[in-house]
């Protein structure tokens, strides 16, 4: 697959740069994963969103929870895990992939119960505990919000290679974060397994669908 972009990336504004990584990090490693595992794929039980299985990264975090408990992520083994990267001030993107996950429990019962929900938020200055506390559960009171200071944050965003950039507002407290819109799932044994790719069509379901395959 051959992917060309016609742009001057040094005429471009920061702005303008941190919003097309955000949009070409997860397709890139979309392309490469595919690239990659469409081979050994199990034609009668194919994932509907991008698969992980095998790769070398994404292995752990250490954060705390809105409830105030350090958490890594072996305190989840036994469930499926999906993990978001997003904050509480996020416009579009972070509400809209919580309702949908939101959704998607809905859709699993009575099998949501062995799924974990994960928010972790790339804006550690703002999203205090109690600002996660009182977002978060407020999809669905399974869900959990995660929380680092800066280099926490930065340790696990690499680890998971996920980027995201704050991008100055009109005031120093105004700004917003560009970040990866996507998440990350790992079965019940802590494996990385899948990317889900919000926000196209059919996307719920497609979500849906993998999980339930993890969970069989």
């Amino acid at each position: 697959m051959n992917l060309a972009l016609n742009l001057n990336w040094a005429t471009l504004s920061p702005r303008i740069k941190s919003a097309v990584m955000a949009i070409l990090l997860p397709l890139a490693i979309a392309v490469t994963v595919g690239v990659g595992l469409s081979a050994c794929s199990n034609p009668s039980e194919q994932f509907q969103n991008t698969d992980l299985t095998g790769l070398d990264y994404a292995k752990d975090f250490a954060l705390t929870d809105h409830n105030g408990k350090p958490r890594t992520l072996a305190d989840f083994k036994g469930k499926i895990v999906v993990i978001f990267f997003g904050f509480t001030q996020c416009p579009d993107v972070c509400p809209t992939t919580m309702a949908e996950m939101a959704g998607v429990m809905k859709q699993l019962e009575p099998d949501a119960e062995k799924v974990q929900v994960l928010f972790v938020t790339v804006d550690p200055e703002r999203d205090t505990q109690a600002l996660l506390a009182a977002y978060v559960p407020n999809f669905d009171s399974r869900f959990l919000g995660l929380y680092g200071d800066k280099a926490a944050t930065d340790k696990v965003a690499k680890e998971f290679k996920v980027f995201y950039q704050k991008v100055p507002g009109k005031t120093p407290e105004s700004y917003t974060v560009d970040h990866t819109a996507g998440s990350y799932v790992f079965d019940q044994q802590g494996r990385i397994r899948l990317f889900l790719r919000h926000g196209q069509a059919g996307s719920a379901e497609m979500i849906t669908h993998d999980l339930k395959l993890l969970l069989k």
